[in-house]
């Protein structure tokens, strides 16, 4: 077995907080969605459900029980890992090492944001689009059960019956994720001629959308060969306040210089070493009946 050489413990904060900014541009869910600081050993959230009216009492009148639930959820962080293989001059260059950084970065940062989307939205593994032990129990595929079967030519009515769902739950709708098929089918809707959302057209990707949050995403019809995996076209429902997502704020930083680390061949004799970055994320969903979704 190789040893491994560590160069630094984490990535500096700056480029730390860089890296989640560009996240949140690329990931959808954390477009729409509230972020905040997960604990590395996770932590766990209280909702409440079934929480009825107010009541009204009388001088000297007995206070009725309340009708409320309280379900807990627990948010535990899962590890995602990025590496790449750089030439050895990266040892051996000091001056070149934080363009690598800068670079590596910029990657980790897409890679992780598609693998938030990807996890969290399906269930799957974005590495190889397997299913997750946590399919069934910590995705959008996997725990929402509010659907509308997708027509491209009524997409925007598909859309309203999805959102006419959750309104029935007593939810808000305050966000929208569409694949880049639905934001298609959305430009191609015309009305005698004039098409009804320009703001889709010619692969726009509009922020908002009738006063909600909007992102269209190739990871939102992401599909897995596993069961239970769905080709998702559009979903709505309250991101602000029934998803949560965050990380642990150390991201460590790991410089290997021996060893075949990932199964491309013996570093030293192809001259490089890997760079290897790891994030801490967790996310939840917390009440699956404030989400619909428009699936295929």
């Amino acid at each position: 077995m190789g040893t491994r050489t560590a160069a630094g413990n984490n990535f500096p904060t700056e480029l730390a907080n860089e890296m989640f900014l560009a996240v949140q541009g690329h990931s959808t869910l954390a477009k729409l969605s509230a972020q905040k600081p997960i604990p590395f050993n996770g932590e766990t959230v209280f909702t409440f459900s079934g929480v009825g009216e107010a009541s009204i009492v009388g001088e000297g009148a007995s206070k009725p029980a309340g009708a409320a639930t309280i379900e807990p959820k627990v948010i535990r962080p899962l590890k995602f890992v990025y590496q790449h293989r750089v030439s050895n001059e990266f040892i051996y260059n000091a001056e070149s090492k934080l363009p690598y950084l800068q670079s590596f970065a910029e990657a980790f940062a897409r890679v992780i944001a598609r693998g938030l989307d990807i996890a969290a939205i399906h269930g799957i593994n974005p590495a190889d689009l397997a299913a997750a032990s946590f399919q069934s129990t910590n995705s959008f595929d996997g725990l929402v059960t509010n659907t509308v079967t997708y027509a491209a030519a009524n997409v925007d009515a598909n859309i309203d019956a999805a959102v006419q769902m959750v309104l029935a739950d007593d939810a808000v709708v305050n966000g929208i994720a569409l694949s880049p098929v639905a934001g298609a089918a959305m430009a191609a809707i015309k009305v005698n001629g004039v098409p009804q959302y320009p703001e889709f057209r010619f692969g726009q990707n509009p922020s908002a959308f009738y006063g909600m949050a909007s992102d269209v995403n190739g990871t939102v019809n992401v599909t897995g060969a596993a069961s239970g995996s769905q080709t998702d076209h559009a979903i709505v429902g309250d991101f602000q306040n029934a998803f949560r997502w965050g990380y642990a704020k150390n991201i460590p930083l790991e410089v290997i210089e021996y060893g075949d680390p990932d199964g491309l061949g013996d570093l030293k004799r192809t001259n490089e070493v890997v760079l290897r970055a790891e994030a801490f994320i967790g996310w939840g969903i917390l009440n699956a009946d404030s989400f619909a979704i428009v699936k295929a």
